[in-house]
């Protein structure tokens, strides 16, 4: 379970990883402005990254330049979040910022302590790049690190004196937080050292496990309740859940709709669309023989959304029929005549009357189905993949 930014801090308040002086307001707590000393930073309260290009990370330099900031920012939306709150957080004199996380390498099936002197950027742009620049420390499930190992790390980090100490007691809290809460994430993008040379986290994204909340009574004393796995839900998230159907919108940009079978593939599909340089919009599970209403209340949660180009779909027929989806898929085009793009591939269980069904679909009512393009078993799922992309980036 994603927390706020303003919760993390809570978190790393009570592990003592030092924080900036700050205050949470809404549209009924301006009267919290009395506590902060200016200069102050302030910053939208939302589970989506960006926040500095979008423009709601802003600076204020007295009271009331922040109210009219903070007013500018409430009830804006920054993708699919409406802002409800602002950190307002004391600026800062920054001299550097790194990158400190701690998380599970779900491939060595192990805790990763992560450490990067480059920070404040896309730690995936700075893998990509230069890899190099990543230090990793690999723990066993369940053990904690010792204050040793903190100072070693921080000593191999190039760090000396007051510096090393302080770094050292940011990776052994965080690590030790990770562990302690049964945390899926725990990162710090910026950490910073200030001109007056203290180590402070600019930012935090803390992930709960959930289920291991029950653990952990003192964070619903903390205001920290279970809520929603990602955080909170988009309008299509909401229709999704009242539906009944397992979706998550993945990227607010996203141009391309997955339309997939189980879940399993529709991860995989998400890893392909990227690999290749296409935006998913959405994750979305359609496997378990769901009835054509709900396939055609899937394809219209897709179809609905403005930023979606083309979709792409994929039926490995098994429990679900390929036949049943060619019918609401049909059905769906019939009913509501969208224009965009469909590329998709079927295969499997029923695979000749799906595609029968689609034929006479096709010489029906040529006109709705001219862009819908349903390939076979012998088509590599990466070609059709290929296929989508190339179609949403043709379409301006």
């Amino acid at each position: 379970m994603r927390l706020y930014e303003y919760e993390g801090k809570m978190l790393f308040k009570r592990k003592k990883i030092p924080v900036p002086d700050g205050i949470v307001v809404d549209k009924n707590s301006f009267f919290e402005l009395d506590k902060v000393v200016y200069p102050v930073v302030i910053k939208a309260q939302v589970f989506l990254g960006g926040r500095g290009k979008a423009g709601v990370i802003q600076f204020a330099q007295n009271r009331a330049e922040a109210e009219e900031k903070i007013n500018g920012m409430l009830g804006k939306k920054h993708g699919p979040f409406v802002i409800e709150k602002v950190l307002v957080e004391r600026k800062l004199d920054i001299e550097q910022e790194l990158y400190i996380s701690a998380l599970i390498d779900r491939i060595a099936h192990k805790p990763l302590l992560m450490l990067c002197l480059q920070g404040g950027m896309e730690i995936e742009e700075i893998a990509k790049t230069e890899p190099q620049a990543i230090k990793k420390y690999y723990f066993n499930p369940g053990e904690k690190i010792f204050d040793y190992q903190a100072k070693k790390i921080a000593g191999e980090l190039g760090f000396s004196g007051d510096l090393l100490t302080g770094m050292a007691n940011v990776i052994f809290n965080v690590y030790n937080l990770f562990i302690d809460y049964d945390c899926k994430l725990v990162e710090i993008n910026p950490l910073v050292i200030t001109k007056d040379k203290k180590v402070i986290a600019l930012d935090s994204k803390v992930d709960l496990d959930e289920d291991a909340m029950f653990r952990h009574p003192e964070l619903k004393e903390m205001g920290i309740v279970a809520r929603n796995e990602i955080g909170e839900l988009t309008e299509r998230e909401k229709l999704a859940k009242a539906a009944g159907i397992p979706y998550a919108d993945v990227d607010p940009d996203g141009d391309i709709g997955v339309f997939p079978g189980g879940a399993g593939f529709g991860i995989a599909a998400l890893d392909l669309i990227t690999h290749y340089g296409g935006r998913p919009a959405n994750f979305m599970d359609s496997g378990g023989a769901p009835t054509q209403e709900k396939l055609k209340a899937m394809l219209g949660l897709l179809i609905n959304n403005p930023k979606v180009k083309v979709i792409f779909g994929a039926r490995f027929g098994g429990i679900s029929r390929c036949d049943d989806w060619a019918k609401a898929v049909v059905q769906y085009v019939i009913e509501n005549k969208p224009q965009k793009p469909m590329v998709m591939r079927m295969a499997g269980n029923m695979e000749e009357e799906g595609r029968r069904i689609f034929e006479e679909a096709k010489k029906e009512y040529p006109d709705l189905f001219k862009n819908i393009k349903v390939y076979a078993y012998d088509t590599p799922i990466e070609q059709v993949i290929q296929e989508a992309i190339k179609a949403a980036k043709e379409i301006e």
